[in-house]
């Protein structure tokens, strides 16, 4: 009888090496930079694909593993929380909003990013880099999957979340995430690697996910912050893979430390304007808070981002050119935000309002120097025309940044109080931008940005409504035909909070007084 042959067990980085790298293989019938033509047109120069490393040395089965574990305590979580009716938990019918536009803003972008690494990962000639990003997407797509799942749960009680896909490819201000990645899937790959998994995943990510999912705890929605800690343990390897990348091309090649100063000097910047949403929502959307957003800038941003690019200093690297006005803005951005969607919320998916008395006084304490000065006077004189029943709307149309499209609400760097305005030419047209960055950064590619579809310019040019609408028609109202065009339910998914169907349903859920449940 032959003597049993035992085999050695592969240590981790051999047995990842083999299920990564022992993988690929160098084609034949094609020349490799014809099956990988992409990873190379943006000047980045690999020399060596094999020091790109994966410190979690994770492969597609321990994937497979960790991922159904976490999966079945999600699940049970979501499945109680809807048995136990905990919407009824949560602690005010104004917190629904913020996941109105949580649902229609963000867990989109999870399925942009999850098309983004599908389309990426395919271009890196390293094995690596491939299955990392691989892998990414499909962490990506289960986001986008939880997150549907548990707030349809909501969908049932409250207004406004029927139409997510169909808001974000429509409504005006959701064009400002959607643009933002447009712009990076159609950048290439390692562009994509530096504004996603870099400038927004490792830089800017703690932003949302942190802050929010605390303030989802505080406000009794258990179920938010079970998907949110879930899509967060994934979000630690995505940082990984974001710095990773960042060090790995600065370490190939010289040449290449220029070009990725410049992405992420442009992507910092975009990743900043977008989450202006996100500092509304923190600061003002939240009954019960948990910190401001000067508070979570200071914490995550400029605390993390100081040792961040400190290290980063011996590649060359220095911080983004707008750190500086990013880091002045963050006494200002969520108060000029939540003024514009109040002025505008009869064009919005969900309803706004004027903060009660005990929350200005919050806003004063968070932003001794900025609030009471420029912007507690305004919530003030709305809040007695509100009472007076004049309540405040905009009926025109705001102008929008051609780079960001986020409207021209932002102020000059020093002076709250001056709209900032920049403007463009080119090939004989003007095209304007709310800051010296977003015009840089439209200088730099006028091609690609010439060709931002804003809504309001579509809106003015009769390309927002349904087809066979005729504006000629005795009696036509373009507010109307927009909102039906972006399937909104007119008086029920937008205006006022107060007194909305949303307000009123809950109080009666709950027994409580119509005015109780705004308190």
């Amino acid at each position: 009888m032959d003597t049993p042959v035992i085999k050695k067990k592969l240590g981790l980085k051999e047995r990842y090496a083999a299920m990564t790298r022992g993988l690929a293989w160098d084609t034949t019938y094609q020349p490799m930079d014809k099956v990988f033509p992409y990873d190379k047109y943006e000047g980045i120069k690999i020399h060596d694909w094999d020091k790109w490393e994966d410190p979690f040395r994770l492969t597609m089965d321990a994937y497979w593993k960790y991922q159904g574990e976490k999966e079945k305590k999600l699940y049970a979580v979501i499945e109680a929380f809807a048995q136990n009716n905990g919407q009824l938990g949560v602690s005010d019918a104004r917190y629904i909003n913020a996941l109105k536009i949580f649902l229609t803003g963000v867990t989109p972008l999870e399925y942009y990013a999850f098309r983004g690494f599908a389309h990426v990962g395919r271009q890196f000639t390293g094995a690596g880099a491939r299955v990392a990003c691989q892998l990414q997407s499909i962490d990506e797509l289960r986001h986008n999957q939880t997150e549907t799942h548990a707030l349809s749960h909501y969908n049932r009680y409250f207004n406004g979340l029927h139409s997510p896909k169909h808001m974000f490819d429509r409504v005006w201000y959701l064009s400002v995430p959607k643009s933002f990645f447009e712009d990076a899937y159609t950048g290439g790959p390692f562009e994509f690697l530096t504004a996603v998994s870099f400038s927004f995943e490792y830089v800017l990510t703690n932003l949302l996910f942190v802050p929010f999912m605390s303030g989802a705890a505080h406000n009794g929605d258990m179920s938010t912050v079970t998907f949110g800690f879930s899509a967060q343990s994934d979000e630690s390897r995505h940082m990984t893979l974001g710095i990773e990348c960042i060090k790995f091309m600065l370490e190939q090649d010289p040449d290449n430390v220029p070009i990725v100063q410049g992405w992420i000097d442009k992507w910092f910047w975009r990743g900043y304007r977008l989450l202006t949403i996100v500092a509304m929502m923190q600061d003002y959307m939240l009954p019960k808070r948990v910190m401001s957003w000067r508070e979570s800038w200071e914490m995550y941003v400029e605390e993390n981002g100081e040792s961040l690019f400190k290290d980063l200093a011996r590649y060359g690297i220095r911080k983004p050119k707008g750190w500086i006005q990013a880091c002045e803005g963050k006494d200002h951005i969520s108060h000029q935000a939540w003024a514009t969607f109040y002025q505008y919320g009869g064009a919005a998916a969900f309803q706004t309002w004027v903060p009660e008395k005990e929350e200005l006084d919050w806003l004063s304490e968070k932003y001794p120097e900025t609030f009471d000065k420029y912007y507690r006077p305004r919530w003030e004189h709305w809040g007695a025309q509100a009472a007076e029943g004049k309540r405040f709307y905009n009926m025109t149309l705001p102008m929008l940044c051609t780079t960001c499209q986020v409207p021209m609400l932002f102020t000059e760097e020093g002076d709250p109080t001056k709209i900032a305005y920049r403007e463009s030419d080119y090939l004989g047209n003007k095209y304007h931008t709310c800051s010296d960055h977003c015009k840089e950064i439209f200088d730099n590619e006028p091609e690609k940005y010439v060709q931002s579809w804003l809504p309001v310019n579509q809106i003015y040019q009769g390309n927002c409504f349904k087809e066979g609408t005729d504006p000629t028609k005795e009696g036509f109202d373009p507010l109307l035909a927009v909102l039906d065009y972006y399937n909104l339910n007119v008086g029920r998914d937008n205006f006022d909070f107060e007194g909305s169907e949303d307000q009123k349903n809950f109080a009666a859920w709950r027994g409580d007084t119509a005015e109780g449940s705004q308190k």
